[in-house]
């Protein structure tokens, strides 16, 4: 329970710290937003006695940010060498059948790996106005445990096929979904322009396509672009995957969308 309590702290530390960088990388001297980002901060403040002050704040942010970047080089990360499609593992790697070193240890791998992978779907959509919480994707692994344990049983008996693989990931995107590990900026044009389900739909449904591909996968390898196959699958399919999500039982709905995808694509 301890150790469960300090890994919680340790994940939502990061998360805040991830928060924080963000608004100090927005901020430096050289970045392209600084004008407007200042004057939306500072707005409501009477004018600042004399000139410069502004160049002066957005320099001490380029100072702390670069002060930032040299501390990481110093600890190390569990980041992976490339996020592509081999980053990608089976859902039986992210769910295994085991004691709690092995749940604690799977729990991590999924929350690192996901947070990659939903960064690199979000940079291949060109969505630059979104932060990925690893506390969300925690919540998400618990919740699978907790509500889904008989599709992970399932999953893990010998002979599983398509149909088990297909309802664990329409049970994973349901409690992606529900815990929006992704929380886009309310004045972003693809909010405003699809909504936040739709969005988030977007992003996380190529995620779970490609934990299903890499489960359901044919050979021991990986392939380096299962995952843009999986945004480019989750795209076509996107309005389907919305209207099964609606429905009164999404995951009846979700699982025979994913056991098509699964059986067609590489």
């Amino acid at each position: 329970m301890l150790r469960q309590i300090s890994e919680d702290v340790r994940v939502n530390l990061k998360d805040r710290l991830r928060e924080v960088r963000d608004i100090i990388r927005q901020s430096r001297h050289d970045g392209a937003s600084e004008a407007s980002l200042l004057h939306e901060a500072t707005s409501h403040l009477p004018p600042f006695p004399g000139k410069g002050i502004e160049g002066l704040l957005s320099h001490a942010a380029s100072a702390v940010d670069e002060a930032l970047s040299i501390a990481e080089s110093f600890v190390p990360h569990e980041r992976p060498i490339s996020v592509d499609g081999t980053t990608v593992k089976g859902l039986g790697t992210y769910f295994p059948a085991g004691d709690e070193d092995q749940q604690l240890g799977a729990e991590r791998l999924f929350r690192r790996d996901m947070y990659y992978l939903t960064k690199a779907v979000l940079a291949g959509l060109n969505i630059d106005h979104a932060r990925i919480h690893e506390a969300g994707f925690a919540a998400v692994h618990a919740a699978m445990h907790r509500r889904h344990g008989d599709l992970l049983a399932a999953l893990a008996a010998p002979g599983a096929g398509l149909q088990a693989i297909a309802a664990t990931c329409s049970a994973l995107l349901i409690e992606c979904l529900g815990q929006r590990p992704i929380r886009f900026d309310d004045t972003a044009p693809e909010a405003t322009a699809m909504g936040d389900r739709a969005l988030d739909i977007s992003c996380l449904a190529p995620v779970v396509l490609a934990c299903g591909l890499a489960t359901n996968g044919r050979n021991d390898a990986p392939e380096p672009d299962m995952l843009e196959i999986a945004i480019l699958a989750a795209d076509i399919r996107r309005d389907r995957i919305i209207q099964a999500y609606a429905k009164t039982s999404p995951a009846d709905e979700l699982t025979p969308v994913f056991h098509t995808l699964l059986a067609h694509l590489p």
